[in-house]
């Protein structure tokens, strides 16, 4: 039997987990961030995405079409 995680690990993230919960009751509200911050991940989802749909270049890849 393969164990995957250790005593330690569970107990380092049951920690996390607790923090997570306890820490937002205990702190005070943060202010939002500006506009421009609230873009940048828009800006890098739309860098992403159209990278993902734009064209490959096939000039130079290494492709070798046979013909029979």
């Amino acid at each position: 039997m393969v164990q995957c995680m250790s005593l330690g690990s569970v107990l380092v993230l049951a920690g996390l987990a607790l923090f997570m919960v306890v820490l937002p009751l205990l702190l005070p509200p943060l202010p939002p961030p500006p506009l421009m911050l609230l873009f940048f991940p828009v800006g890098i989802m739309a860098a992403l995405m159209f990278l993902a749909f734009s064209p490959a270049e096939t000039a130079g890849n290494g492709v070798v079409h046979y013909s029979v």
